[in-house]
């Protein structure tokens, strides 16, 4: 290989798995294939619409942008040995395939076995290094490490008899979501990061809704595959996100993008996804997510950029804030945020217990079962976005700093009134705000199906509209024996956000004046700051980042 001035790529930065046991050095010859992203870069000639780009035109001024980004990366492979696997222009993606040594030679790394029970997976510790020329030009390197990098947000309820439940269809009754539509024409993409589902229990789960089942299709992303095994947690979380967005929108599509459970895997899910030219899905679905402490700079810097494109593209995007209260599971003493939830880009989706009489709900509280309900709080990464400017946010419980609220919505989440789905051929149920995303996500099909445009990136309109959601002032989201927590009250709360939906409402305020979405970039490093944020209005936004003295 040419001799090239090698730098440092300080948002590379690994730590050592918290979890599993060293097994060894992976085997020099071993297969591995990488996902390398890009970085934005900004076009004065872009389309003139911000917030309703088109897949076609992406593409074409991506693949005008980068081609020179995609010469010099073709070289670098070229020289290190590595070969080319795909090129997506329009995703900033290139693939990149070789054996285990020649990777570690090309980033300066090295490459170790872990086992944790029957997970086995790869991992490395410290920074990636690379020439100048390309760490100058690329936005994340991903892959070489294959630690799980999120859990599905979902709750199962042992005691299913002795409390209350109900069909997705009910829910969306109590939450006078629209009727006299279906989410005809409309795709939604669900994120599955494990698992699968079984024809059979769609066909169960749609036959006690009374309804006719949707077309589900399963795509592959990164050789993920519908592999529904006896027995895995992540089989649930696939049949609930299908059956709760199909029962409240059974007329639209829904497609399942399967990817491995890794940071390379989530993020090519969500951009194949965005940018599917096929399936079209104007609303993505996720209901899966980790600790933002757990996330290395460099992927939250391409998530949050995968969610901005998703942005430009009129998709909205919900993702479950998480099921471990105000500690999101952390045993560090400290409050912690569920990401990709807290990205500025994502609609975050927090939990709620409900009361039921006849068919109206009674009371609404903030899920909280002592152990496990409703992630919320305020974000370690992110500054606070200009659609939370006027919401009054708390400041962190941790340190007192200032940053993006978690979540923006919320919806029935708890198992105590939980969900009635089908699994492996047996009904159970369920909670968990994994539940919350598919609801919105349903919820927002609808409102496409009627809205002149897909409504996008809508949280701008939902901050400046507060009364289409009904508030939930109740509860906490404090764990048993803690004191590490945010409470409820009136307006936006570290527990529910802006409050639960009321579905009609919505529908008729977003099918009347439908908002264009506006996507925030990523920021560029993992520390906390105050920033000055400068956006330019083009469907491929572009952040300046000035830390305030």
């Amino acid at each position: 290989m040419v001799s090239k001035t090698y730098v440092d790529f300080p948002s590379s930065e690994r730590a050592a798995p918290v979890h599993g046991s060293l097994v060894g050095a992976v085997p020099a010859e071993e297969k591995v294939e990488i996902s390398l992203y890009l970085k934005p870069r900004h076009d004065t000639h872009a389309a003139p619409h911000p917030g309703h780009d088109t897949r076609e035109n992406m593409r074409a001024r991506r693949t005008r942008q980068h081609s020179g980004d995609i010469r010099l990366i073709e070289e670098f492979a070229h020289e290190a040995g590595l070969t080319i696997s795909a090129i997506d222009a329009g995703r900033r993606l290139v693939r990149l395939a070789g054996t285990a040594g020649k990777m570690e030679t090309a980033f300066r790394t090295k490459l170790h076995h872990f086992r944790d029970g029957r997970l086995h997976f790869r991992s490395r510790t410290g920074r990636l290094h690379m020439p100048s020329d390309i760490a100058n030009i690329v936005e994340s390197v991903l892959g070489l490490d294959t630690r799980p990098a999120a859990q599905p947000r979902l709750v199962r309820n042992p005691n299913a008899a002795a409390t209350s439940s109900y069909l997705p269809t009910q829910v969306a009754a109590l939450y006078n979501y629209p009727t006299g539509v279906t989410g005809a024409g409309e795709c939604i993409a669900l994120i599955e990061l494990g698992g699968g589902y079984l024809a059979a229990d769609i066909n169960a789960a749609f036959e006690a809704m009374n309804l006719t089942p949707p077309s589900v299709v399963a795509v592959s992303v990164d050789g993920g595959t519908n592999a529904p095994t006896p027995d895995d947690g992540a089989n649930a979380e696939v049949a609930l996100d299908i059956q709760v967005s199909g029962g409240v929108a059974p007329g639209a599509k829904i497609a399942v993008y399967f990817a491995p459970n890794t940071d390379a895997g989530f993020i090519d899910a969500i951009t194949a996804a965005a940018q599917d030219a096929t399936n079209k899905p104007s609303v993505i679905s996720i209901s899966w997510g980790g600790p933002e402490s757990t996330w290395s700079a460099q992927s939250q810097q391409s998530m949050t950029s995968a969610l901005a494109d998703a942005g430009t593209l009129g998709v909205s995007v919900f993702v479950a804030s998480g099921d471990n209260l105000a500690t999101d599971g952390v045993t560090d003493g400290r409050a912690h945020v569920d990401f990709p939830a807290s990205s500025p880009n994502a609609i975050g989706c927090g939990g709620t217990l409900i009361k039921v009489s006849g068919n109206a709900i009674t009371s609404e509280s903030v899920w909280n079962d002592k152990t496990s309900g409703g992630g919320g709080g305020i974000s370690d990464t992110y500054a606070v976005p200009s659609f939370q400017a006027g919401a009054k946010l708390p400041t962190s419980v941790n340190d007192g700093h200032a940053g993006r609220g978690v979540p923006d919505v919320a919806a029935n989440a708890s198992p105590e009134s939980g969900y009635k789905i089908v699994v492996n051929g047996a009904q159970e149920v369920v909670g968990g705000t994994s539940a919350v995303a598919p609801l919105w996500a349903g919820l927002t099909a609808l409102i496409n199906q009627k809205a002149a445009t897909p409504v996008g990136f809508f949280l701008p309109f939902l901050y400046s509209n507060t009364s289409l959601l009904r508030d939930i002032t109740t509860g906490n989201n404090i764990p048993s024996g803690s004191e590490v927590g945010y409470k409820a009250g009136p307006g936006w709360d570290a527990c529910t956000g802006l409050g639960a939906p009321n579905g009609e409402a919505l529908f008729t305020a977003l099918t009347t004046a439908a908002p264009a979405p506006t996507p925030t970039p990523p920021p560029t490093t993992s520390q906390t700051f105050t920033y000055t944020l400068t956006v330019a209005l083009d469907p491929d936004p572009v952040l300046t980042l000035a830390p305030s003295a």
